[in-house]
């Protein structure tokens, strides 16, 4: 594959990993108690349209300690 390529899909990932990351931090910020100690479900959906490609990565996320 061509590296234009490569280098594109590891920048888009890379975005991808810090951007969730803020997020899920900020949810369990927010959700102060309730997220405490419990283990999460998590689910994230790819996209793109253009190829007809939906893929779903579905996880567990322990919440911070009591």
């Amino acid at each position: 594959m061509p590296d234009d390529f490569n280098m594109s899909l590891r920048k888009f990932l890379k975005q991808v990993g810090v951007t969730s990351q803020q997020a899920i931090e900020r949810a369990v910020r927010e959700a102060g108690d309730k997220a405490r100690g419990r283990t999460l479900s998590a689910r994230m959906v790819l996209t793109i349209d253009e190829l007809g490609l939906t893929h779903t990565v579905e996880g567990r996320i322990t919440g911070p300690a009591e």
